[in-house]
């Protein structure tokens, strides 16, 4: 692994894993950037994801997500990306994945997932059913998560500081990222 993709770490996972909330904290404690998948949708499109899903179909905010995903590899390290959920369903993108740093999934039972995600607004899929579609997504893409992930934290059962620190217990390449500045 060459010391650019270690230096760039991406936070993937389903919504309410954490994602945007975590890397916020990486960031915080490292003086890295947080790149969140949302503003790198914004900022290649000029709109928000629920937008783009009720003026022009899912379709074409899949396709919003993979070139925010490739913006947030191209992102100079070193930095968190947060990824959108869906990006594991295209097989260009897990490659892409692979290839742009050190992944870690930030996962989570239904339950849990269920009860963080309902209530925002900007979530356009939530409103196929909740808890029903986020047990059927889980079931679809935890193994796409898992062939994709360098390492996984269970974000269920610790907080949002507890799943920033395991990360950087286990993502040993920050110092080394420090130094190489």
């Amino acid at each position: 692994m060459t010391l650019e993709r270690a230096c760039r770490v991406l936070l993937i996972g389903m919504m309410g894993s954490g994602k945007s909330t975590i890397g916020r904290l990486l960031a915080e404690a490292t003086g890295w950037k947080y790149v969140d998948n949302d503003e790198l949708v914004r900022r290649s499109h000029g709109t928000t994801a629920r937008e783009i899903v009720a003026t022009a179909g899912e379709a074409q905010m899949r396709r919003a997500e993979a070139a925010a995903l490739a913006l947030g590899v191209e992102v100079a390290p070193p930095a968190f990306i947060g990824v959108a959920a869906g990006t594991i369903l295209d097989a260009a993108n897990r490659e892409r994945l692979r290839a742009g740093g050190v992944v870690v999934w930030l996962r989570a039972d239904a339950g849990i997932l269920e009860s963080r995600a309902m209530g925002a607004n900007h979530r356009p899929f939530l409103d196929r059913g909740g808890g029903s579609w986020i047990r059927a997504t889980i079931a679809e893409r935890d193994p796409l998560y898992a062939s994709v992930a360098d390492l996984v934290i269970d974000t269920g059962t610790l907080t949002a500081e507890e799943s920033a620190e395991q990360i950087l217990d286990q993502v040993r390449v920050v110092d080394a990222c420090r130094e190489s500045r």
